[in-house]
């Protein structure tokens, strides 16, 4: 059965101050009845201690916001997948439209990221998205399947085990829009549907799909009661603990 999953990524956003007293204002919110689990994404040096700050905690994982296309050597700034890694971080994010959009990571870019993901053992939450554009065009469900087929349809089904999947309408992210949950659950139906085609239902029901276009404490609920809509990759509302709590009791 596949999980739910609350995903907040941070962006390059807080202070060390402010994100720790943010995570404490997460943990000290959260009860004995939540449903979905929760990952947390900070920026880079705040890993460690945020993992420090929640690994007693079952449901909560927290998770790189990229890494390095590389897996070591004479790169400086990068970070690499087996430096998350080793400090028992459990997932990464990749291919979020903010860096195929800001730094132009193509799908084979993305594909290279993934598999040293898994080769040191991260789970990855793959980002995938169609612009205004696409969806103005027409084809913006060959953009999603070509996306989706050459990052990681070279996997194994026992690897695909370690992905989850979040859909980001580009044209739904920090402009005010928010696709509806009748657009929002029909991409993410072919989503499921692109899995069932390659590898079996049995696999594309246990796949997590999560929406990603500015879900907030407002459309959660609504959202999160489509039948294909297993939670959410939130921006900006997780940098409220109120409002992210409130998306997380949205189930």
């Amino acid at each position: 059965m596949r999980e739910k999953i609350v995903a907040g990524n941070w962006k390059m956003n807080l202070t060390r101050r402010e994100a720790i007293s943010l995570t404490k204002e997460i943990l000290d919110s959260l009860d004995d009845n939540i449903i979905p689990n929760i990952i947390l994404s900070p920026p880079f040096v705040y890993l460690h201690e945020i993992h420090q700050m929640s690994k007693n905690i079952t449901k909560i994982k927290i998770a790189s916001q990229d890494i390095s296309i590389l897996e070591k050597g004479s790169f400086t700034g990068e970070v690499s997948s087996l430096m998350i890694s080793s400090l028992s971080i459990d997932y990464t994010i990749l291919g979020h439209s903010e860096r195929r959009e800001l730094l132009k990571e193509d799908n084979l870019h993305i594909r290279k990221k993934v598999d040293l993901a898994i080769k040191n053992n991260l789970k990855v939450i793959f980002c995938c998205g169609e612009t205004e554009i696409h969806r103005t065009r027409q084809v913006h469900f060959d953009w999603i399947r070509t996306q989706i087929s050459e990052s990681l349809f070279h996997l194994s089904p026992d690897c695909l085990t370690n992905i989850i999947i979040a859909y980001e309408p580009i044209w739904a992210i920090g402009t005010g829009l928010t696709a509806s949950p009748d657009q929002a659950e029909e991409m993410h139906k072919f989503i499921r549907e692109i899995f069932t085609k390659k590898y079996g239902k049995d696999i594309s029901q246990d796949i997590s799909i999560i929406y990603g276009g500015s879900c907030n404490s407002l459309n959660a609920r609504e959202l999160f009661s489509q039948s294909n809509i297993d939670g959410g990759l939130i921006g900006g509302a997780s940098l409220d603990a109120k409002s992210f709590n409130q998306i997380i009791k949205s189930f």
